[in-house]
């Protein structure tokens, strides 16, 4: 017993660092260039013009109809038969940032077209241009209506990025696996891990709930 509590804190660190230097950081790069993958995806969905939306609609049906599993191995293990052969780090990002764009881009579209059209109206009316008007009426609003379904993706992203594992990524989920072969503990290590995955998770859920009441209270004034 006080062999596996010894075990128990001598492990914390390494599975923490884990997540602060690698799986933390990996989630919020991923995060920010798909919030820009997803921005662009919606906009061609609502661009009117067929061609764009096609485009979108075949990359939000590959993205959501494959598993996030599948698609970092053809990143990280498919590419290189093709000649283009990506560290472990990048693949990750790639991968995590083209699913994260194929589901955040219907959530953005969704809160595009929350907007009332009279908002789309009045811009037209103080002579903005389509493009003015999203940017500094549209997209403010849409933001707002976004944010829980982001922050629930986000959230799900953290623990995703333990898959990032299987392609040598040393993040939380890799700590914790060296650690368990080493001390053949398998139990106790991840279910150690998993903890330092639920604190984390709780973190960040406290933090969404902060913004959105903050936003609540922007939106009544």
């Amino acid at each position: 017993m006080q062999s596996s509590v010894d075990l128990f804190w001598r492990s914390l660190w390494p599975i923490v660092s884990g997540a602060l230097v690698a799986s933390i950081p990996l989630a919020f790069a991923s995060m920010a260039i798909g919030l820009v993958i997803a921005v662009v995806i919606a906009l061609m969905r609502l661009s009117g013009k067929a061609v764009l939306a096609g485009i979108a609609r075949v990359y939000i049906s590959i993205i959501r109809g494959t598993p996030l599993l599948v698609q970092l191995f053809v990143v990280f293990y498919g590419l290189p038969s093709i000649g283009v052969k990506l560290d472990p780090w990048p693949s990750a990002i790639i991968a995590f940032s083209l699913n994260v764009g194929g589901y955040a881009a219907e959530v953005i579209r969704a809160a595009i077209l929350s907007v009332p059209k009279g908002q789309w109206e009045a811009a037209h009316t103080i002579g903005m241009s389509r493009g003015l008007a999203l940017r500094r009426i549209i997209l403010p609003q849409a933001a707002r209506v976004s944010v829980p379904p982001l922050s629930n993706t986000f959230i799900s992203l953290v623990k995703d990025t333990s898959l990032a594992s299987v392609i040598l990524v040393v993040e939380l989920f890799r700590q914790a696996e060296q650690i368990a072969t080493v001390s053949n503990q398998f139990l106790l290590i991840y279910l150690e891990a998993a903890l330092v995955y639920w604190v984390i998770c709780l973190i960040l859920s406290f933090g969404q709930d902060a913004l959105e009441k903050r936003l609540d209270r922007h939106v009544a004034r």
